[in-house]
């Protein structure tokens, strides 16, 4: 059967967490690395294509994202998704309302969703205002992200400041009524002139339920979570088998590493927990800057630990030191830095034979990947909500999970190896 469904995500973790839930709830998915030049795998129900737009300027997201919608309609997706992170990452000018508008107007359509509301992870939406555990986002670590802080919970406010268009609302009393109730409200608005919606969604059940209103719309947005109705709407038109294996992956064996680059609260805790009981390695981007050869430390460093135990090489840090080095550096001097040095110890890893490779960080798993030339990657069986165990496509084989850096438990790098065991 041809692909059904093609998704464009704007960073490899998300992509991967995207794929996580589809192999999840029965679909075959592929994850592709940027735009391919070729076809679309052909025993792929979803393909998911990742890209590293969501810092990027909109113009560029844009025109990336347009691409990917390309390709995916060459190989015959019969619904779009374009997929951001859980905490709505963005700022007042995109990307995430510039590359919805673009895609609509490419499908000739007139209304779509927005809904990252994850509940597995913690994100809820209530009235608009997106939740992150038991507080809102503009009051959770994410008002300090170094990137993207988000300090406005209010969905509605933040996309409405990234579109022309009018942002309605479809509220949590609509959602509980079921699929119908929820079809009605998205006729409502777009009859009323709005383009944009954003829905509601407190539980795993309202997700399934938003996907099954939204099966008639060319695209749909949101998080990884919105994801879980949509397979079922396949599965009920017969364009995918109703009983399917799908998170099978070839045994990878070899050397094992993390790299982490996120200074997420979730990834420093992670980190704290590994390196209580592994060898680590930290990356200074100070001396970055200053011209020492930290690439080639850390590599030597490695190379005799490698062969009984998995080593962290890490550049995260807490926010205040994060700070003092983008005041020493500047922000975007400082993150190129950290993602090209991460990016080339990833590739000398994978010279001294580390074959199952750990990656926290959106960013910074993009630049690995990258590195690596990796072209796509086959989706298994999760470690923890939203990440998954992969095998890259062609030589060598490579296993490895891409984590955002806000997801998993606190000993999600001590643990994620027994996974492959």
């Amino acid at each position: 059967m041809p692909v059904v469904l093609g998704a464009i995500a704007d960073d490899f973790t998300g992509a991967t967490d995207l794929a996580n839930t589809l192999v999840r709830e029965g679909m075959r998915t592929v994850q592709l690395i940027g735009v391919a030049s070729g076809d679309a795998p052909a025993d792929a129900d979803a393909v998911v294509v990742a890209l590293k737009s969501r810092t990027i300027p909109a113009p560029a997201a844009v025109d990336q994202s347009l691409a990917a919608l390309a390709f995916l309609r060459q190989a015959g997706a019969r619904q779009i998704l374009f997929k951001y992170c859980s905490t709505f990452d963005s700022t007042d000018r995109g990307n995430i309302g510039p590359v919805a508008d673009a895609l609509l107007a490419a499908l000739d359509a007139e209304f779509t969703i927005f809904c990252p509301a994850f509940p597995e992870n913690g994100r809820t939406i209530y009235h608009g205002y997106l939740f992150v555990g038991d507080v809102l986002l503009s009051e959770s670590s994410m008002q300090d992200h170094p990137l993207t802080p988000m300090r406005d919970a209010n969905l509605v406010r933040v996309l409405g400041r990234q579109t022309p268009h009018k942002v309605g609302l479809v509220p949590l009393a609509a959602v509980l009524r079921g699929p119908d109730a929820v079809r009605a409200d998205f006729m409502r608005l777009s009859r009323g002139g709005y383009r944009h919606a954003v829905v509601d969604a407190v539980r795993d059940v309202d997700l399934r339920t938003i996907g099954a209103a939204a099966a008639d719309l060319r695209l749909v947005t949101g998080g990884s979570g919105i994801a879980l109705g949509l397979p079922e709407n396949f599965r009920r038109a017969g364009l995918i088998e109703r009983a399917q294996r799908a998170d099978l992956l070839p045994s990878v064996r070899g050397d094992a590493a993390v790299i982490s680059g996120s200074c997420s609260a979730a990834t420093l805790a992670q980190a704290a927990a590994m390196r209580a009981v592994h060898p680590t390695f930290d990356v200074n981007p100070l001396a970055l800057a200053a011209g020492e050869p930290i690439v080639a430390h850390a590599l030597e460093w490695a190379e005799s630990r490698l062969g009984g135990t998995p080593v962290l090489i890490t550049a995260s840090a807490p926010p205040d030191q994060v700070r003092a080095v983008q005041e020493r550096l500047g922000r975007e001097r400082a993150g190129s830095l950290i993602e090209a040095a991460l990016a080339a110890i990833a590739r000398g890893l994978v010279g001294l034979g580390v074959r199952r490779l750990v990656v926290a960080g959106g960013e910074t798993a993009g630049a690995v990947v990258q590195a690596l030339g990796i072209t796509g990657l086959r989706i298994g069986s999760q470690i923890d909500p939203g990440v998954p165990w992969t095998v890259s496509l062609g030589e060598p084989t490579i296993a490895l999970a891409l984590k955002s850096g806000n997801f998993g438990r606190e000993d999600f790098f001590v643990r994620a190896f027994t996974c492959l065991d």
